[in-house]
Order: C-alpha cells, then structure tokens, then sequence
C-alpha cells in the first residue's frame, strides 16, 4: 500500500518559518523568479515568509487542510531540510494547533 506524503495534508512549516537561501540556490534549482526575492547581497528568501505571518507565496491550500507547493521540485535547501515528523515539522505543527504526526 502506497504512503500518501503527510505534507501535502498539513503546511504547517510552509507558514511557520522564514526561509532564506544563498541566492545561487534559485536559478541553480530553477526557482520560478514571482517566489523569491533579495533578502541581502548573499542570500534570497521565499516571498511571504520574511513577514510577521509567514505564508509562503509557492504553497495553495488551507493550513492542516490538503495543501500544495507549486514549486516542490525546486524548493531551496531550507524546505528541503524540514523532514514529516522532526523538531521543525513538530514546531510549526504545534504552532498551527496540530497533532504530532504519528510516522
């Protein structure tokens, strides 16, 4: 039996944290150029989450609802990173009143 991806039912870390990346990280990956923006002379960060209610511009969908990145093959390291089930999933999950995951 197939897994379904717990991300794609939460969104919790997509607006939860800023996400910033060494800006070489986008065109090397093919970031679409409408999701991210100059954070400083180095880095870049995803356009929505560098505000006081982050909500990154890639992801559609309601928070713990069923939701999408429209940029999921091209998303920098930061968003990478974030694992279903680690201390940031856990964090963010909890921030949005979410139930641990159960992996």
């Amino acid at each position: 039996m197939e897994r379904t991806n717990p991300c794609t039912a939460c969104g919790a870390c997509c607006a939860n944290f800023r996400v910033s990346f060494y800006w070489a990280e986008a065109p090397e990956r093919g970031l679409p150029e409408a999701v991210y923006a100059p954070l400083n002379a180095t880095m870049a960060h995803m356009i929505g989450t560098n505000c006081r209610h982050p909500r990154c511009a890639a992801l559609s969908g309601e928070i713990g609802g069923e939701t999408r990145c429209a940029v999921y093959d091209a998303r920098p390291s930061p968003c990478r990173s974030v694992e279903p089930g680690d201390d940031k999933c856990l964090q963010a999950r909890a921030a949005y009143g979410l139930a641990e995951l159960s992996i």
